[in-house]
């Protein structure tokens, strides 16, 4: 729902044009100033993997004050394009939930995303809303689907299972037949510990003071973010600033 104080995406959009096994492998080199990658955490998805304590009852092991970015519902012109700049700007790597036409459709942003040293993980092919609503052999097709077409816009193939075996419910929406299924194919299930709720229209100072406001709270985890969002877009650099100055660290995740 727009509110008479909520930006048009027309007006948000020309604001873009000014503007678990862990390990500490893989943290981007940056210089003084910049936010960075404190480590990267290799994530065993052997036994059945389910984090995001808004889900679940556990999460990644995650130390306080560490955060993993993630965006969900892209590749999306206009908007990861900026989002990732942001990100390059700041040397932070974070993990993106494509879904699948979307990568389909914009083949070289998905790969440019994997390009820059992001995770890029999957989001089901259609993003119904939700999975657990639809017949089972239904939902397990578009999930198939989406594994197969993110596949094949980053690598040119599919071979029968994700490169990267980290899976995203559209709207967390998902069934224990659908997790045991994912379980018995050893693909970790990811929620979040918390979201800027970035799926209201809002200001981007009004989500940069909520999600701030729910990082203090928290003191950390898994934060959920979409990559198709103008508002997003224009508050991820004083996000990223905010991050620093306030003393969180961002952390990314790969498959062990």
């Amino acid at each position: 729902m727009t509110s008479a104080h909520s930006p048009s995406r027309r007006a948000l959009l020309g604001a873009l044009s000014l503007t678990l096994v862990p390990a500490a492998a893989g943290a981007a080199s940056c210089g003084p100033g910049r936010l960075g990658t404190a480590r990267v955490l290799q994530v065993s998805t052997a036994n059945g993997l389910r984090v995001g304590r808004r889900s679940y009852p556990r999460t990644l092991p995650l130390e306080a004050g560490e955060v993993l970015l993630t965006f969900d519902d892209g590749p999306h012109p206009g908007t990861t394009e900026p989002i990732l700049a942001a990100l390059a700007e700041e040397c932070v790597k974070a993990t993106f939930f494509m879904i699948g036409r979307q990568a389909a459709a914009h083949p070289a942003l998905a790969r440019r995303v994997l390009a820059e040293g992001h995770t890029v993980g999957h989001h089901s092919n259609t993003h119904p809303m939700t999975l657990a609503q639809l017949p089972q052999a239904a939902a397990e097709a578009d999930i198939e689907a989406g594994f197969a077409a993110v596949d094949q816009a980053l690598y040119g193939r599919y071979t029968g299972q994700p490169r990267t075996p980290f899976f995203r419910y559209p709207g967390f929406g998902d069934s224990e037949p659908l997790n045991q299924g994912l379980a018995a194919r050893r693909i970790g299930i990811f929620g979040a510990d918390l979201w800027a709720s970035d799926w209201n229209d809002m200001a981007p100072d009004a989500q940069l003071g909520l999600v701030m406001r729910r990082l203090r709270q928290a003191r950390g985890g898994i934060l959920l973010f979409h990559d198709t969002r103008p508002q997003t877009a224009v508050m991820l650099p004083a996000f990223l600033q905010a991050m620093r100055q306030e003393g969180f660290r961002a952390v990314n995740i790969v498959p062990a």
